[in-house]
């Protein structure tokens, strides 16, 4: 893993993250690493961190009768948008345009992070990612990650344990 200027949506997660007390899996402070090159899927993330797919922790955002919704699931798995409109007592739950991604988190796809948002996102966590004691989430741009734990996202982000897939 390389350094780079950080990117502005690389220090607003940053920051985000030491404002939240963010901690990895050891439980030493959680901090974005750079790799070398773009990571635009779980299997690329997984493979260039050297972990399993499932360690990855994807943010798919979601329009959610309108409003946005986080949903933080493994890298193992595809979200059952049925499955969680129903939970939610939704009337649709789609796939969000680029334009309403970067609208509400201020982040690519490819990139989005569970936190540093303009504003706070609805989000729910995949309790599979409980089975795993370090989790890898973006960090804003396609080449920033950042380890953590399933009860720190959960905390960090104020979301919901799901069943998502």
């Amino acid at each position: 893993m390389e350094s780079m200027q950080p990117h502005p949506n690389v220090q607003a997660v940053q920051h985000a993250l030491d404002n939240a007390g963010g901690r990895d899996g050891s439980g030493a402070a959680s901090l974005i690493r750079i790799l070398p090159e773009a990571v635009h899927t779980a299997a690329a993330a997984a493979a260039a961190l050297e972990v399993e797919v499932g360690q990855i922790a994807n943010s798919l955002i979601f329009d959610a009768d309108g409003d946005p919704l986080l949903v933080l699931t493994s890298g193992a798995h595809r979200v059952d948008t049925g499955r969680v409109a129903t939970e939610l007592g939704l009337t649709a739950l789609k796939r969000a345009t680029p334009e309403f991604v970067r609208e509400h988190t201020g982040q690519p796809i490819g990139g989005v992070a569970p936190l540093g948002h303009p504003k706070p996102i609805r989000t729910l966590v995949d309790a599979a990612l409980a089975g795993y004691p370090e989790i890898w989430a973006a960090g804003g741009v396609p080449r920033a990650v950042f380890p953590t734990t399933y009860a720190e996202l959960l905390r960090i982000t104020a979301g919901t344990s799901a069943e998502v897939a």
